[in-house]
């Protein structure tokens, strides 16, 4: 079976439309890109040779509203992973009730790999060949794997000077010196702790009283167990890229961030025990938090996930197969379009801002990014018991819904 992520989204939008019952036409129609471009890079590297990257940018559907999704560094990027986060993206801004339509992008390049000025070089030269497809009102770009606020600052300064004058809502996600939002950079990560929480309050099971492993501790991950550990919850397994760290007595989450701002990795930490990363998902706890790359948890992994609530930070963790498997040992999946969708909505936030030209207080983000939160929760949760569906086929199901409402509000061009 093929597990990739666009065979996994294709896979889940087919289920929505089937219990939507939409014909063929509309199926194909909400499965299809709008737009997708594909560009060279070229790259002069720091030592005078040269090397051409790939770049991508896809957008899936703009019948809400602009494009929107995050632009990702990765080596082993290709169009099809693009294609499916941007159908992610598409549902994921209908379900929270954001105005865009979903987009995405990637540069084939390891950010691990090339230095600083390597980076803004490639950064500038992919913003400059795909300018005609972005802008505030088309398409805005925002941090993704491989990227950050940074990333977003060169991308809005190109895309300004191009024009003449500063844009800042060409991207979100940028410095507060330039127009960025107080809350942004752990937006992602409170909205992850937001549906956990929301999860556990109508199982009747406090925070506090928790077991939690997470898997990556990257901008999501290490924030949301931040802001776990602060809420009483015990975070007892933490894997990266290079390796894994648990204490069945609770983590030192303060101390552990300190040792990864000092070292890169959680390898070596010395309040906890060395294990392989892979043993992070079937660690013994409550709430599983996948918060590192697409198709983690495949049918093998989630027959051995002891966790009950499995909260997926991360964009396409769990497979079509490995979902099945936890539905079927009774796992409640809380899906990915739901609880990483904090990134986009202060995305919203930001962009609302950069046209008003007035900035909010991190306190009034806060609460608006909860209430989002909290709304697109219970309206997932009521759909998922009234119509006896998984959090997954109730989510995506609204939110296909609503894209394909637009679709027939605006009719067709001519």
């Amino acid at each position: 079976m093929d597990t990739s992520a666009l065979a996994t989204a294709q896979a889940q939008l087919a289920a929505a439309v089937e219990i939507l019952g939409y014909d063929a036409g509309v199926h194909e129609m909400l499965a299809t890109p709008r737009r997708e471009m594909r560009v060279a890079v070229p790259l002069r590297r720091d030592d005078g040779s040269f090397e051409l990257l790939h770049g991508y940018r896809v957008q899936h559907n703009i019948s809400r509203g602009p494009g929107k999704g995050g632009l990702r560094y990765s080596a082993a990027v290709d169009m099809d992973e693009v294609r499916a986060l941007a159908m992610w993206m598409t549902w994921k801004c209908a379900l929270v009730d954001v105005p865009y339509g979903g987009a995405k992008g990637g540069v084939t390049i390891d950010p691990l790999t090339h230095s600083l000025g390597e980076l803004e070089r490639t950064t500038r030269r992919f913003t400059s060949e795909i300018m005609p497809m972005i802008g505030p009102e088309r398409d805005i770009m925002a941090p993704d794997v491989g990227t950050d606020e940074r990333t977003m600052g060169w991308i809005m300064d190109t895309f300004s000077v191009n024009a003449g004058y500063t844009i800042p809502a060409v991207t979100t996600g940028k410095p507060l010196a330039i127009g960025g939002s107080l809350g942004r950079a752990t937006a992602t990560s409170r909205g992850v702790v937001d549906v956990a929480d929301a999860a556990l309050t109508d199982a009747g099971v406090a925070l506090s009283e928790v077991k939690v492993a997470i898997q990556g501790f990257g901008k999501v991950g290490s924030h949301a167990a931040a802001m776990l550990h602060s809420m009483g919850a015990s975070v007892t397994a933490i894997s990266d890229q290079f390796g894994a760290v648990v204490n069945p007595d609770g983590l030192d989450i303060p101390a552990l961030m300190a040792h990864t701002a000092a070292t890169g990795k959680v390898v070596g930490f010395d309040g906890g025990d060395p294990v392989d990363h892979a043993a992070v998902l079937t660690a013994d706890v409550d709430v599983l938090i996948p918060a590192a790359v697409a198709g983690a948890i495949g049918a093998e992994v989630a027959s051995q996930v002891k966790a009950r609530w499995v909260v997926e930070g991360a964009n396409g963790p769990t497979t079509v197969e490995g979902d099945r498997v936890l539905a079927d040992r009774g796992v409640q999946v809380v899906p990915d379009v739901l609880a990483n969708a904090g990134g986009v909505v202060v995305s919203y936030f930001e962009w609302v801002q950069a046209n008003q030209a007035y900035w909010w207080t991190e306190a009034e983000i806060t609460e608006r990014l909860g209430q989002r939160m909290r709304t697109a929760y219970d309206a997932v949760a009521a759909r998922s018991r009234s119509e006896g569906l998984s959090m997954r086929d109730a989510a995506t199901v609204i939110g296909v819904g609503r894209v394909a409402q637009a679709h027939r509000i605006r009719g067709l061009y001519p």
